[in-house]
């Protein structure tokens, strides 16, 4: 199940079962005459049902649905609002059912400082209208019962957080894996057709890497592999993004960078490798290949084979260098 998905469910469910509750207050009120909390509850639960109604239209669009916001202060002023002016028995109960829902449908921070605005004037209420003694006890539960509920929600968002970093990362390197690579790089075409800005990429393998392998061993080449990530982290500009293919290959994308200033970088690449003392191996060098996004490059495999077939020939031509392959001139 995707994220989308999950939550789409969660928040459905989480509406679901609110309105079930408050309907359930409403028919209770409305049974022992206390006609205006029937009148809240009946308004609360419309507020609800259309929550359930915006998570189904919005389903493909949850991880930025604006409209949970908008509908839970709704329901937070409409609680608020009822607590100051009428006098209903329990009333200040129903924030801890929604201080949940709080949690539950936005994302953290929003439904902290959410419920925060609605516990504090609560807390204020119960004061007020209770003996200390049980006023104490309804703040301290609702306090626990936020705290309880934002440890759950935070500890998820983080092991959520952790899941996806391990899927797009290579564990070796800590550099983006392929999988991540067609994603970025067609959203980077995308914004380059949109915005006419140029877009160069360069794919990058250490040369002799299997005879590496056999004289040093695996731990070996993985440690010159790790090391050269880091050295390419320190080398690439902000903005461009490093990944890796496989044990002794890289890809850079460079957003904005024009023919010239790629020829420059990938320069200034091989030069700073060649000039690196490597730990286990001494010297090493890489073959690179570079090329710019032509006018008919509208998908990523157009860009990847074309960077892959310059490496290749760089790396005929001999070790430690660099070729570029253009593509189709961008019409002006």
């Amino acid at each position: 199940m995707t994220e989308t998905r999950l939550r789409t469910w969660t928040h459905g469910t989480g509406y679901v079962l609110a309105t079930l509750f408050i309907l359930a207050l409403a028919m209770q009120n409305l049974r022992y005459g206390f006609y205006e909390l029937f009148y809240l509850a009946t308004g609360m639960a419309t507020l609800t049902l259309a929550g359930v109604a915006y998570t189904a239209v919005c389903r493909r669009h949850q991880l930025s649905a604006p409209g949970h916001l908008i509908i839970l202060s709704g329901l937070n002023s409409g609680l608020l609002a009822a607590m100051l002016t009428l006098d209903g028995p329990g009333i200040t109960h129903w924030a801890m059912p929604l201080l949940m829902l709080n949690l539950l449908i936005l994302p953290l921070r929003q439904g902290m400082a959410l419920s925060f605005l609605l516990l504090v004037p609560t807390s204020g209420v119960v004061l007020f209208q209770q003996p200390t003694t049980d006023a104490i006890i309804a703040i301290t539960g609702m306090a626990i019962l936020l705290a309880a509920a934002s440890l759950y929600i935070w500890h998820y968002d983080h092991m959520a957080q952790s899941a996806e970093d391990l899927a797009i990362t290579d564990p070796v390197t800590g550099a983006h894996n392929a999988r991540f690579l067609d994603e970025t790089l067609q959203k980077e075409i995308s914004r380059a057709i949109a915005t006419g800005h140029q877009l160069s990429v360069i794919d990058l393998s250490i040369d002799y890497a299997d005879e590496a392998a056999d004289l040093h061993g695996k731990a070996g080449v993985q440690t010159l592999f790790r090391d050269m990530t880091e050295h390419l982290f320190d080398v690439i500009r902000a903005g461009d993004t490093l990944y890796t293919l496989n044990d002794s290959e890289f890809f850079l994308i460079l957003p904005y960078t024009p023919e010239e200033g790629v020829r420059v970088i990938a320069e200034r690449i091989r030069r700073t490798i060649a000039e690196h003392q490597w730990a286990v191996v001494g010297k090493a060098t890489v073959s690179i290949g570079c090329t710019t996004r032509g006018s008919g490059d509208t998908r990523t495999d157009n860009l990847r084979k074309r960077a892959h077939a310059a490496m290749e020939e760089a790396r005929r031509r001999g070790a430690d260098s660099v070729w570029f392959s253009a593509g189709e001139t961008i019409a002006a």
